[in-house]
C-alpha cells in the first residue's frame, strides 16, 4: 500500500539563487521528507494483516495447508507446490520489508521525535517491538532458522546469517516479557493513529502477555521449564479475558481497508473454493451447529459436503464459504480470546498451574469459540453435552481432544490451524488427492536466499536437517 519515501533530496546547481531559495528548491511540499512513525506503524500493521488473511493463492495457502478449503480448478496448492506460485519467496519478502523493516524504521523516528513525552516514546517503541515479536514469531513458525540478529543491516551486510530458531525463540521471549513490562497505561502510545487497540494502552498489556503466552506454550515439548515459566508469567501479567480484547483490525469498507477476503473472492469475482472434506467431515460427525456459520448451506438446509481435499472440486455442487467472511468490512482478527483459552486449557492439560482444569478451560474455549461465531449458549451447552465432545468421554488423547476442538476454531485462521496440527498431531489430515504429498511441516527457504546468499543458506538448510517440507520444526517434537 504504501513505501513511504523519506529523505528525498534534489541537487540544483543554480548560482543565482540566494541560500534560502536554494533550500526551498530542496525540499518537496507534496512527499515529506519526515513522517510520524505511525504512518510506518500503520502500513506495517495493515501488511501484516493482509498478509495473513488474504486467501490469494500467490500471498497466503494456510486455510489450503490447514485443510479448511480445498481447491475447484487448480489444485497446485493443496498439494503443495510452494515454488510455482513463488509462495515462499512472497511470504518471505512481505513481512521482511513490509512489516518488519517499517518497524525497525518507526522506532528510530520514535527515538528522533521531539514532540513526544519520554513516556510516549517508551509506549511506542514497546508496542512497536510487540508487533515485531510478533512477526519473527510467524517467520520462525514457518520456515525455522532465518536471519535475526544481522538482520536489516543494508549495504553492510547483504548476506546476513541464520540464526538458531531456538535461541530467537529465548530472544523473542525475553522481549515480549520486557516490551510488556515496560508499557504505562497512565501515558499515551499511538492515541488516534492506533488502528487496533484507538489508543487503549491496557489492551496492547493484554495483547503482549497473550503474545507470551503463545511463545511459551509452542515450546512445551521442547524446553518444558521456559515453556512453564513463559506461561506462568503471561497469566500473571493479565491475557485476554474477553472477546473485547482481540487482536482485531477493522476494515471500514473503503478501500485499502476492505476485508482481503472480499477483494480475493467478490470483488475479484472467483469460484475458487469450497470447503475442504477435512473439516466439513469432523463438524458432520460432531453435529457441530457453527456449520451454518463457518459455510453457506448452498445444498439445503443442514447439508455439507466438502471438497476431496487436494482434488479439483465442482464449486456449485460442494458446499461454499459463508458469505460472512466475505463481507466488505468483516473484520480481521489474528489472536483472540478463543485462541487464549485453548492455549490455557492445553496449559494445563500439561500440568502448568494456570487457575483452571483442562477440561473446565476446554469448555471456556469452545464457548468463546461460539460466542464469536455467533452461535447461541444453548447451542454451545448442548454440543459440549455430547459424549464425543464432552471433555471426559471424547476418544483419544487430551492432545486429540484439545487438538481436534482447537483446529475447528481456528478456522479462519490457517495459519494458528496449521501450528495445533504441527504441536498437537491432531486432528488426523487427509494426505493431498493428486500427488499423495504429506502435509509440510514447514515451508522451504526462499529461491531467492538459495541464490543470493547461497553459502549462509546451505548451513542454515544443514543445521535443521535439510531444506525440504518434511523436516520438522526444533519445536515439533513428536
Amino acid at each position: 500500500m504504501k513505501k513511504i519515501l523519506l529523505g528525498i533530496v534534489t541537487v540544483f546547481a543554480l548560482n543565482s539563487c540566494t541560500d534560502e531559495e536554494y533550500d526551498k528548491l530542496n525540499h518537496d511540499p507534496i512527499n515529506p521528507e519526515a513522517v510520524p512513525a505511525s504512518y510506518l506503524v500503520t502500513g506495517a500493521t495493515t501488511s501484516y494483516f493482509y498478509r495473513m488473511i488474504s486467501t490469494n493463492v500467490n500471498q497466503n495457502i494456510f486455510r489450503l495447508v490447514s485443510q479448511y478449503w480445498n481447491e475447484t480448478q487448480y489444485t497446485q496448492e493443496t498439494n503443495y507446490d510452494l515454488e510455482g506460485r513463488s509462495i515462499s519467496d512472497n511470504l518471505w519478502n512481505e513481512i521482511s520489508m513490509n512489516v518488519l523493516y517499517d518497524l525497525n524504521e518507526a522506532k528510530k523516528m520514535v527515538d528522533n521525535d521531539k514532540t513526544l513525552s519520554q513516556a510516549q516514546k517508551d509506549n511506542q517503541k514497546a508496542i512497536i517491538d510487540l508487533m515485531e515479536v510478533q512477526s519473527w514469531q510467524l517467520l520462525v513458525d514457518t520456515f525455522g532458522n532465518i536471519p535475526y540478529s544481522e538482520a536489516f543491516q543494508g549495504a553492510s551486510n547483504v548476506n546476513p546469517k541464520y540464526d538458531d530458531a531456538k535461541t530467537i525463540y529465548a530472544d523473542l521471549i525475553k522481549r515480549a516479557i520486557a516490551s510488556t513490562n515496560k508499557l504505562n497505561v497512565g501515558a499515551a502510545g499511538f492515541a488516534g493513529n492506533d488502528i487496533i487497540y484507538k489508543g487503549d494502552v491496557s489492551k496492547w498489556k493484554k495483547f503482549g502477555a497473550s503474545l507470551q503466552l503463545k511463545l511459551g506454550i509452542q515450546l512445551a515439548d521442547v524446553d518444558a521449564a521456559l515453556a512453564s515459566s513463559t506461561i506462568i508469567n503471561a497469566v500473571n501479567t493479565g491475557v485476554f479475558t474477553s472477546q473485547a480484547d482481540n487482536f482485531t483490525l477493522v476494515y471500514t469498507g473503503a478501500e485499502p481497508y476492505t476485508n482481503p477476503l472480499w477483494i480475493d473472492l467478490i470483488k475479484s469475482d472467483r469460484q475458487d473454493f469450497v470447503a475442504a472434506n477435512t473439516i466439513v467431515d469432523y463438524m458432520n460427525g460432531l453435529n457441530d451447529p457453527r456449520r451454518a456459520k463457518f459455510f453457506r448451506q448452498n445444498l439445503g438446509a443442514g447439508v455439507y459436503k466438502g471438497g476431496v481435499y487436494g482434488q479439483a472440486t465442482p464449486f456449485g455442487t460442494h458446499t461454499q464459504i459463508s458469505a460472512t467472511l466475505e463481507d466488505i468490512k468483516y473484520p480481521g482478527t489474528l489472536l483472540d480470546y478463543t485462541e487464549v483459552q485453548f492455549m490455557l486449557a492445553e496449559a494445563a492439560a500439561r500440568g502448568i498451574a494456570v487457575g483452571g482444569s483442562a477440561a473446565d478451560l476446554y469448555n471456556k474455549a469452545i464457548k468463546a469459540s461460539f460466542e464469536f461465531w455467533g452461535n447461541t449458549t444453548a447451542e454451545a451447552d448442548a454440543y459440549l453435552a455430547q459424549p464425543n465432545v464432552a471433555y471426559a468421554t471424547a476418544a483419544g488423547t487430551w492432545k486429540e481432544k484439545i487438538g481436534t476442538q482447537y483446529w475447528i476454531a481456528m478456522y479462519n485462521k490457517g495459519f494458528e490451524g496449521w501450528n495445533v496440527w504441527r504441536r498437537l498431531d491432531a486432528p488426523k489430515f487427509n494426505v493431498a488427492q493428486a500427488t499423495k504429498t504429506p502435509v509440510p511441516f514447514r515451508y522451504t527457504y526462499p529461491v531467492r536466499e538459495r541464490n543470493l546468499n547461497k553459502v549462509n543458506y546451505e548451513q542454515a538448510a544443514s543445521a535443521i536437517g535439510g531444506d525440504k517440507m518434511e523436516t520438522k520444526l526444533f519445536w515439533d517434537k513428536f
